[in-house]
């Protein structure tokens, strides 16, 4: 009876030195639940991808505001030449061609970016733009419509008709712009431009022998990739590719937006590129 007694007790303290280890050990971290799947891109009910909104779902696009053409859409390698890298970065060198590389370099500080100045925003800086980009289109169209709600109010369109670029055209801020569909992407050729806007934020130089190819695509309902090759044979050796992802603006709609043409601010429009100072003006 004494060793029964004895063995129940030693029972009942192990018993309760494992509930009280259980109540000290930290819980067992839960692992967070997956996040929903984004919603499909809309279409059409022809089947045909839809870049709009609908009055149930009201917005348009927002370029983020580090959006950068560097990155490359297709590998997902940096293409801008960056000695500050770590070590394990690969960079590939843009293909500048001799003087273009200190056009760019003396862009750095942005203060002659034409789009503070109330200038269109050609080519791949349009899609920088803020307060949204609406693009309008609808299988009905024979063209595509491009708005800005920042800027001077400027839009772009895209011929879906089939027509060529017509002969000697020159000297446009947005160029002339043909487009075609591959599968759910739209693709964008623009060619005419001039030479007094920059192609992008950071300042990349092009020429007016700029020929530019866009690509459009919604992989879900949130979100917009935009991808452009550059060849310019007045500026690089050879084409290059980047670009960004934009982001739906759910409930932006265009509003009374006034581009301050004559508004110096002085953090950001003093000094300027080397060669630009009778250029955006």
């Amino acid at each position: 009876m004494r060793n029964l007694v004895i063995g129940t007790i030693a029972l009942g303290l192990a018993s309760s030195a494992v509930v009280q280890a259980q109540q000290a050990a930290p819980a067992a971290p839960q692992a967070r639940p997956a996040p929903p799947p984004a919603a499909p891109a809309p279409r059409w009910p022809d089947g045909r991808i839809s870049f709009s909104g609908s009055p149930t779902n009201v917005g348009n696009w927002e370029g983020p505001a580090n959006a950068s053409i560097f990155f490359n859409m297709v590998n997902g390698k940096l293409v801008k030449p960056q000695p500050s890298l770590p070590t394990n970065k690969t960079v590939d060198e843009i293909p500048f061609k001799p003087g273009m590389r200190a056009l760019y370099d003396s862009r750095a500080d942005q203060a002659e970016d034409p789009h503070t100045r109330c200038k269109p925003s050609g080519g791949s800086r349009f899609w920088h733009t803020p307060y949204g980009i609406e693009i309008v289109d609808s299988p009905e169209t024979q063209e595509v419509f491009f708005l800005h709600v920042g800027a001077p109010h400027s839009w772009r369109v895209a011929y879906m008709d089939g027509r060529p670029h017509p002969k000697g055209v020159k000297d446009l801020w947005y160029g002339h712009t043909i487009g075609k569909w591959e599968g759910d992407t739209l693709v964008l050729d623009t060619v005419g431009f001039n030479d007094r806007f920059w192609v992008t934020r950071e300042g990349v130089p092009t020429t007016k022998q700029l020929h530019l190819i866009e690509k459009l695509s919604r992989p879900d309902q949130a979100r917009l990739k935009y991808e452009a090759t550059i060849d310019d044979p007045g500026a690089y050796t050879a084409p290059w590719t980047g670009g960004w992802h934009l982001r739906w603006g759910a409930g932006n709609e265009p509003f009374d937006y006034l581009c301050q043409e004559n508004n110096r601010d002085p953090g950001r429009m003093t000094g300027g590129g080397v060669a630009d100072s009778n250029r955006s003006r």
